[in-house]
């Protein structure tokens, strides 16, 4: 079986080969008519533009009037060889170096007199800024220097809160943050140590306590009817018989009072302290925690 597979491969391979389908037949009469009617060398010369001539030694230039010439200098702000540009510098002067160098010295704990430029108060909303400006010339510690009246130094609302119960005192919290000298803003750390003219402590600014005041104020009602009760009793007493009831409105008065006194620590726990509140032009002190220069 596998000799007759053979037998009819050769077969197959013959007829194939010796066919004509696979003959490949260029037809060159095209061509000689287009030579006939055209000349060929006279297109080249007439139609197509001529070739450059090349040097070998040169390189070639571009053809056309736009030609460039390179740059004999760098344009600003280009990179050098150096890896520096010629615009700018590579590493610009920092602000708080240059003011640390040349500028005027605030040595910490020293201490600036100045009033309110914006009412304040424990309603005052948190995050609010406020400004104030120096009252008068002041002379810097050691180096002597005057930081003259109107000098603007910022700050900035941190707490508040309107009075509570329980006697509890509005609050006002404010930071000190910045100040202007010169036309320039430097940053700073700084309290106010008084607020018209009364001390600060921890920064914190308190309404007045109410939880005693309340206390007394609760008393007053049982107080009132006490002494109704006393006249009551001093009008009984000259009427005669009726002299008999001045032990009953003794009795209750001070029964009344007795009970009210008794629950007025109870009855201040609802009582609210004072507010906080600076008017504009209000003279605060404020004190360097940190050293700065301006």
């Amino acid at each position: 079986m596998n000799f007759l597979n053979k037998i009819l491969s050769v077969i197959f391979s013959v007829i194939l080969l010796s066919s004509q389908s696979l003959a490949l037949e260029l037809d060159l009469s095209v061509d000689e008519e287009i030579r006939k009617n055209y000349n060929p060398s006279k297109l080249e010369n007439e139609t197509l533009p001529p070739l450059p001539k090349v040097n070998g030694s040169s390189t070639p230039q571009p053809t056309g009037t736009g030609t460039s010439t390179p740059p004999k200098t760098l344009p600003s702000g280009s990179q050098t060889t150096q890896g520096q540009s010629a615009g700018f510098q590579k590493y610009p002067v920092k602000t708080g170096e240059y003011k640390k160098k040349n500028g005027i010295k605030v040595r910490s704990g020293q201490k600036f007199t100045v009033r309110s430029q914006q009412a304040v108060s424990s309603a005052t909303r948190e995050g609010a800024r406020i400004s104030f400006a120096l009252s008068y010339d002041t002379q810097l510690k050691r180096s002597g220097f005057i930081i003259p009246a109107g000098t603007v130094f910022h700050g900035e609302i941190i707490e508040t809160h309107n009075p509570q119960i329980t006697g509890n005192g509005g609050l006002l919290v404010m930071q000190v943050d910045s100040v202007t000298y010169n036309g320039s803003t430097t940053h700073i750390e700084a309290k106010i140590t008084k607020a018209n003219h009364k001390k600060i402590f921890i920064n914190n600014i308190k309404g007045e306590r109410g939880y005693i005041d309340g206390m007394v104020k609760s008393m007053r009602p049982g107080r009132k009817f006490f002494n109704t009760m006393m006249r009551w009793t001093n009008k009984l007493s000259d009427l005669g018989i009726l002299v008999i009831l001045t032990p009953i409105t003794v009795v209750s008065g001070a029964v009344v009072y007795g009970v009210n006194m008794i629950g007025s620590p109870v009855f201040a726990i609802f009582s609210k302290g004072g507010k906080v509140y600076f008017p504009a032009g209000t003279e605060f002190e404020i004190k360097m925690l940190e050293e700065a220069y301006l």
